[in-house]
């Protein structure tokens, strides 16, 4: 009897499907059943080779080796996880196994993943696809009734191999070149160059702005606050103290007239169900969490405790076959604090609405839901409650009604000029009751106008004024980036466009910006790997290299509108509509392109970091570097790559000023040190931690030590870390 080789990304979902599909027997790397067997990869297991791989010659870095243009692109299995790939192509060449059905991750990624694992090993049995947006069982069983010919993803397939190639010619090409021309650790990308930019322009306009200061006038009757408003332009500030000056003198001893009274009864809408890039950005506001971190946490609720749906999702919406399993989904996280809120909606009609439910809206995955997998959060970490914390109540407020209050706008006039004043009256809580005032309203915005419980009041009333008095401010720069706000503008970066062309705009906004939803914490985590970002508190600035790197690398390579120009076509191939060549063709002559302008550009790259300290191995000056969460030493040479950690940000907490101490190392003694000032060795921490009974034991301090030694000798670098070591290079 002929079976089905089922592959899955990885171990845990490949276990899943197995116990699933009643598959227990051991078979080699994989669990066998009566119809199916069930392996899995590691994430990628084959990936595009290495420049070497084509020719010798490109073992040296050289720029007469450039640009590197291979006839065609040759896969090679990845070595960390060679022994995985032998075991899967073992399972397909089996005579018995009839048909193979992919059951990676469903989307451009996924495909890629066991594609390229077929590709590699020549199998070219029958396809099926598994396409489901969580492991629940029953979402498993359902999946693999309604299986897919896996012919019907073949353009994704083009797609994803488009996707691949074109980042390894434009990106290998593109750092090889700088890396020759200024003999120094430089890359470049489509999507991690772009972003960069994106910084210094912010940067450049915090640098040039000047603060102007501004003035306002406000006056207090016995119950309301009024705030005086420009009868012409409708402002709220003044920037000419005389004007606010004059206006102040004229309001002694007078009454205001109430000259308009307006109430509105206004509803809003819950903000609508998570994607990823949303549920990043205010994990990161909220609880600090990077953007990797989050995601990371994501897979966990996704994969070990199967109780959210897919997390690389760009969609806020589900679908109408998804809607019609939402009481079941409220039945499994009727728990703890949710129990009350969850069984209100079981007992009664829900509340479906285009606002949230809109098959137009969905493309490969629907919004981060909770699954109907039962929950326990006993079992889940600290952040892993938070993360799903987010997830639940958003599930549960776009069930329940609109907020509704009463808006009340009053103007009045007084010494001839207008004031007004505002407030607010809650009829209904509706969706906000789910958030038990977690969430603060967003009341006080830009008009300068603050909220204030108002009296009964009507048009042609006499107000006596008891006091008025002049404000005064300053104008505020932009904010530098912090991951929030940078995944905000990786995702609709036009504001950062030279070009104003629609279709661009357009494009942009369609395709979901710079990067996809499932690789922007990858690529600030790189920038940040890579020394081109640091942080300063939340603050993301550049560094030195960064702001030199902008000014060596092609145009055309800083702006967004590479990107969009991309994904379009990116996606007009996963819709059948234009061919993987074409494409191809339009990349060969753009890597060719920027070769050229980077061989003829005449810039100078110069470290800006170099310290006095001579490097242990090879007795060069190291550079001072700062990590995302250390600072440390690296070697100036690139084929050298020694670094040593200086200092590392810790969970330690000042016991003055409560903020994280920095470790240091010096002569074998480590010693926390707080931006405050205060010291304290680690034995004393210790012996104090246990005084206090914090329960810090040696093997918990032993650990943290461990895992500092084993990330301080991890590559410093970027996905090219590989391909960058062992360079050699013309002196």
């Amino acid at each position: 009897m002929m079976k089905s080789l089922v592959i899955a990304e990885k171990p845990s979902v490949g276990r899943d499907i197995a116990r699933v599909l009643h598959c227990s027997k051991p078979s080699g790397g994989a669990l066998e059943g009566d119809k199916y067997v069930v392996t899995w990869a590691l994430g990628h297991l084959v990936t595009l080779a290495d420049p070497e791989e084509y020719d010798k010659k490109y073992q040296k870095w050289d720029m007469a080796t450039l640009p590197m243009m291979p006839e065609k692109m040759q896969l090679v299995v990845i070595r960390q996880t060679a022994r995985q790939y032998q075991t899967v192509k073992t399972q397909l060449y089996r005579k018995d196994i009839g048909e193979v059905i992919i059951a990676t991750d469903a989307g451009r990624e996924g495909e890629l993943v066991a594609r390229w694992i077929l590709e590699k090993a020549g199998c070219h049995k029958p396809i099926k696809r598994l396409w489901i947006s969580s492991v629940t069982d029953k979402a498993i069983k359902e999946g693999f009734a309604h299986l897919s010919d896996g012919r019907k993803y073949q353009h994704l397939y083009d797609a994803a191999v488009c996707r691949a190639e074109a980042d390894w010619l434009v990106g290998m090409n593109g750092t090889r070149a700088l890396t020759c021309k200024h003999n120094a650790q430089l890359s470049c990308g489509r999507v991690q160059t772009p972003t960069i930019a994106m910084i210094a322009r912010r940067e450049q306009q915090i640098r040039a702005f000047q603060a102007q200061e501004y003035y306002g006038v406000q006056i207090q009757d016995e119950q309301i606050r009024w705030t005086w408003q420009d009868e012409k332009s409708g402002s709220y500030r003044t920037f000419a103290r005389d004007r606010a000056e004059k206006l102040l003198g004229d309001l002694k001893c007078r009454q205001l007239t109430v000259t308009e009274v307006k109430e509105n009864k206004s509803s809003v809408l819950s903000p609508g169900l998570y994607d990823l890039t949303e549920l990043q950005r205010d994990a990161s506001r909220m609880f600090g969490y990077s953007a990797k971190q989050t995601l990371n946490i994501m897979q966990q609720l996704y994969e070990r405790h199967k109780v959210l749906t897919y997390p690389r999702t760009d969609s806020r919406y589900i679908s109408k076959d998804v809607a019609e399993t939402i009481k079941e989904r409220l039945r499994a996280i009727s728990i703890g604090p949710y129990k009350k809120l969850a069984g209100s909606l079981i007992m009664q009609p829900l509340r479906l609405n285009k606002s949230f439910v809109d098959d137009k809206k969905v493309s490969d995955h629907h919004a981060i839901i909770p699954t109907e997998q039962f929950v326990q959060m006993e079992k889940m970490s600290t952040e892993e409650r938070r993360i799903y914390d987010l997830v639940v109540r958003r599930f549960l407020s776009v069930l329940y009604p609109p907020c509704i209050y009463m808006q009340t706008s009053l103007k009045g006039e007084a010494a001839g000029q207008n004031f007004a004043a505002k407030g607010k009256v809650m009829l209904d809580q509706g969706w906000r009751v789910v958030y038990d005032r977690q969430q603060e309203e967003e009341d006080d915005r830009e008009d300068g106008l603050k909220e204030q419980n108002l009296p009964s009041i009507k048009k042609g009333d006499h107000r006596e004024i008891l006091k008025a008095e002049l404000t005064r401010g300053k104008t505020k720069p932009p904010a530098y980036f912090t991951e929030a706000t940078l995944l905000s503008a990786m995702e609709n970066p036009v504001k950062y466009m030279d070009s104003r062309d629609a279709q661009m705009v357009k494009t942009l906004g369609e395709t979901g910006g710079l990067g996809t939803v499932a690789t922007r914490a990858d690529i600030i985590e790189k920038l940040f790997n890579s020394f081109l970002m640091e942080k300063r508190g939340n603050e993301i600035h550049l560094t030195g290299k960064a702001r030199q790197l902008l000014s060596l690398v092609p145009e055309d390579l800083k702006k967004p509108e590479l990107t969009a120009d991309w994904e379009m076509k990116l996606s007009r191939i996963a819709k059948g509509e234009m061919k993987r060549d074409v494409f191809m063709k339009e990349i060969d002559a753009y890597t060719r392109e920027i070769v050229e302008e980077i061989k003829a550009d005449d810039g100078v790259f110069r470290h800006d970091n170099l310290t006095s300290h001579k490097c242990p191995v090879c007795g060069k000056r190291m550079l001072a570097v700062n990590g995302k969460q250390a600072k440390m030493l690296v070697c100036q040479d690139r084929e050298c790559g020694h670094r040593e950690v200086i200092s590392r940000v810790t969970n330690a907490r000042c016991p003055n000023c409560h903020k994280k101490m920095e470790m240091y190392e010096k002569g074998g003694e480590k010693t926390f040190i707080c931006k405050c000032g205060y010291k304290e060795r680690l034995s004393a921490f210790q012996a104090r931690r246990e005084k206090e009974g914090a329960g810090v034991s040696k093997k918990d301090v032993q650990r943290y030590l461990n895992k500092q030694k084993k990330e301080a000798q991890e590559p410093v670098n970027n996905a090219f870390a590989q391909a960058l070591a062992g360079i050699k290079l013309d002196k």
